[in-house]
């Protein structure tokens, strides 16, 4: 990918959130290494301790928080705690990469243009769980990922950018989870370095690219 870190012109922090796997934090610092960005993940957060994504955080060197739900009374304690931890990392941008829990208005407002959102559907289709499914269920021909920014809505953030595939006749929720989680692992990464590189602009719902973004964005999408 051409240009890379081309417009960064100091070391940005990156803060991301998990719940499971962490592939989606692992295809972005694998990213940041290769393409060798000036920024990387200063902190991984997770709601879950036993998260696999946070061991191998922990190999990475990448220090761990754990910020379990159960020792708060209701999800606005929880939303206000986790505020703190992330404010302690000063972060240039938030990733959610697999975390599955809703954020409350009050902590995304935080943060507005700075939170990023991976989505495994074509928004503004299928927000929510279980997309694969009903994908197939209705019958489309065409499926995806989005990466969006995280506003108080569920899945309902300004697009940045979307990967699209071909539903086959034999896929099934399992396959179709699989090759979209494949172009999630790319898009991801890109669609953050451009956020990072300030080749984003956002213009109400609408989210427009620079020239190069835009150069490598079509390219990308037609391989």
């Amino acid at each position: 990918m051409g240009g890379a870190g081309a417009m960064i012109s100091r070391m940005k922090r990156i803060v991301a959130l998990i719940s499971g796997r962490g592939s989606n934090l692992q295809a972005i610092w694998q990213a940041c290494e290769r393409e060798r960005w000036s920024a990387r993940v200063v902190t991984v957060i997770s709601d879950r301790a036993d998260a696999a994504g946070c061991d191998w955080a922990r190999s990475k060197g990448i220090p761990v928080e754990i910020l379990s739900p159960s020792g708060f009374a209701d999800r606005v304690g929880f939303d206000h705690a986790l505020g703190e931890l992330i404010e302690k990392q000063a972060p240039d941008v938030i990733v959610l990469a697999g975390f599955m829990r809703i954020l409350g208005e009050p902590l995304v407002d935080r943060y507005p243009d700075r939170m990023l959102n991976i989505h495994p559907s074509l928004l503004p289709s299928f927000p929510g769980l279980a997309t694969h499914r009903r994908a197939l269920e209705a019958g489309v021909r065409v499926h995806g990922a989005t990466v969006h920014y995280v506003t108080a809505g569920l899945d309902a953030g300004p697009i940045v950018a979307q990967a699209v595939l071909t539903v086959r006749s034999d896929d099934d929720e399992r396959t179709l989870a699989a090759r979209v989680l494949t172009l999630e692992h790319q898009i991801y990464p890109m669609a953050l370095r451009w956020h990072l590189e300030g080749r984003l602009h956002r213009a109400g719902q609408r989210v427009r690219f620079d020239e190069h973004a835009e150069r490598e964005y079509l390219a990308w999408s037609a391989q």
